[in-house]
């Protein structure tokens, strides 16, 4: 028997399998986004989380992939039409099968943008901002940590995405809300006015979708079963994290507010899972508890934040899901790290990760609202980027397709 073909047959089917549980995150996404707002949007919400792989798919293999993953410099890679370059059998997988694998995480990061931005967004200006982050924004700060780049040279670690993927996904959702404007009556006379999505039920199944792929998404990011200890210690913090936020969301919730509050607490899952995905393979089960139970505390406050101080109209909460505890779980790497090569404050490893993660947490984070402001103002200035009144008030789904989610 060929023990190497066998390793490196056991290693495609395990990133490929790992690959389909990401891509189905893609559901998750568009259930919860179509849960937490309004039945008159759930067509267009559907319709643009389809779109978002369908046009990521073309530009990441066209363009997105090299400028991730090509030779370069510290800050771009190089431009390799149609991924032809290999990048995966140095990582003991087919190049197609590492090509997969980060194709989807790149579709995940873009369609954290359509919640934070749902219910007033052009159809058109969408697809364009979609295909311009899975082309260009996202491979560009992925080549910087993941790539081989200035940041992964520096010596930030994020094994799974909380800043690569998550907050450049969150901070773009900010930098859209924000130029977007809230939607129509949800700041009236000074006073905030809740507008409740039409079902929890979807809500509630795609945050359980969501879980189900992060086992995908963390312990796929060994792109091996060499290490089985690892890839274990990776499913056991990332449900951890996700547990504890869920707890703790639920805690802060009925003790804040009197009553305990599921949307909410289905947002401090994410919120666990979003913080873990950078150290999930470094931290002990133990660490992720914390990690997981702070971000499901961190997630209350962050939507409160956001919602009521600064006044940005999130429907879903994906700003403080993502952006803040994507930002948050890659500094806690700084002080929970415990393994695999790495040791955070907590363990004797001094304050030199801690800076070296806060300082690509920032780098990234202003080159999202850097990238952010400039696609997002050029659509609204050129083809526009807010539906008009009218459309908002009586529902993208008949105005934008004609076509109703619930006849």
């Amino acid at each position: 028997m060929d023990l190497t073909a066998l390793t490196t047959g056991l290693n495609t089917f395990w990133v490929l399998i790992a690959g389909a549980l990401v891509f189905f995150m893609q559901a998750g996404f568009a259930l919860v986004e179509a849960g937490f707002t309004r039945s008159k949007n759930t067509t267009n919400i559907l319709f643009k989380n389809l779109m978002d792989f369908c046009i990521g798919t073309i530009v990441f293999w066209l363009i997105g992939y090299g400028l991730m993953y090509g030779t370069g410099n510290g800050f771009i890679g190089s431009i390799e039409f149609f991924s032809k370059t290999d990048h995966g059998t140095a990582l003991g997988i087919p190049n197609m099968a590492f090509f997969f694998f980060q194709l989807v995480f790149a579709a995940t990061a873009a369609t954290i943008v359509s919640g934070a931005m749902a219910e007033r967004t052009k159809f058109i200006s969408y697809l364009i901002y979609s295909a311009i982050i899975s082309m260009i924004i996202y491979p560009i700060s992925g080549h910087w940590i993941w790539g081989g780049g200035w940041l992964a040279q520096l010596g930030v670690h994020d094994f799974a995405g909380s800043t690569v993927v998550h907050s450049v996904g969150g901070w773009l959702a900010l930098v859209g809300a924000f130029v977007l404007g809230p939607r129509i009556g949800k700041y009236k006379n000074g006073k905030i006015n809740a507008i409740p999505g039409h079902s929890i039920t979807l809500g509630a199944l795609g945050v359980f979708i969501l879980w189900i792929g992060w086992f995908g998404f963390n312990p796929g990011s060994t792109l091996s079963l060499s290490n089985t200890e690892l890839v274990a210690n990776i499913f056991v913090t990332t449900n951890g994290a996700a547990a504890a936020g869920g707890i703790a969301t639920l805690l802060v919730t009925w003790i804040k507010y009197g009553k305990p509050g599921l949307s909410m607490t289905l947002n401090g899952v994410l919120a666990g899972l979003v913080a873990i995905t950078a150290g999930c393979d470094t931290v002990t089960p133990g660490g992720a508890v914390i990690i997981g139970f702070l971000a499901g505390i961190l997630v209350v406050y962050a939507v409160e934040f956001f919602d009521r101080v600064v006044k940005i109209d999130d429907p879903v909460g994906a700003i403080s899901v993502h952006g803040i505890n994507g930002a948050f779980g890659t500094i806690m790497v700084g002080f929970f790290a415990e393994g695999n090569g790495f040791k955070g404050l907590f363990y004797g490893g001094g304050t030199d990760l801690l800076v070296t993660q806060i300082i690509g947490v920032a780098a990234v984070f202003a080159w999202a609202v850097v990238t952010g402001l400039v696609l997002f103002y050029a659509l609204k200035h050129t083809i526009g980027l807010r539906v008009s009144a009218k459309e908002e008030e009586n529902g993208l789904d008949y105005y934008e397709h004609g076509e109703r989610a619930y006849n």
